[in-house]
């Protein structure tokens, strides 16, 4: 995450750059530590969120627009957090503990739902 300061010019390729950055962030309507309500850990979320970002790098897809890490407050402390876009919670959500649940919930209502729209 970048500071912007003020400056009399700018680069024009950098107000492109921070325009897409600020349209992306209105496009990510999740945090990562929304998953601390489900049952997952700080570092449950961390490794969910870590995998997830490889994963998307190695399908090609541009992770700026999915993943932006920043700083939350929760419970009076400030903590290392990150934006999710919709397909960026399911990758972490998918990626987490499968242990838990909420994802083993998650990943067959996934199946499920690609199997249904799957043409025999």
């Amino acid at each position: 995450m970048e500071l912007l300061l003020y400056s009399r010019k700018y680069n024009e390729a950098d107000a492109i750059h921070n325009f897409k950055d600020f349209y992306n962030s209105l496009q990510m309507t999740h945090l990562a530590s929304d998953l601390l309500d489900k049952g997952l850990s700080p570092k449950q979320i961390l490794e969910a969120v870590v995998l997830a970002i490889k994963i998307a790098n190695a399908s090609g897809i541009e992770t700026n627009a999915h993943f932006m890490p920043i700083f939350s407050g929760i419970n009076q402390s400030i903590v290392q957090d990150c934006k999710l876009s919709h397909l960026g919670y399911g990758l972490v959500l998918m990626n987490a503990n499968a242990n838990l649940p909420i994802v083993g919930e998650f990943q067959v209502a996934i199946l499920n739902t690609y199997l249904n729209n799957r043409t025999m």
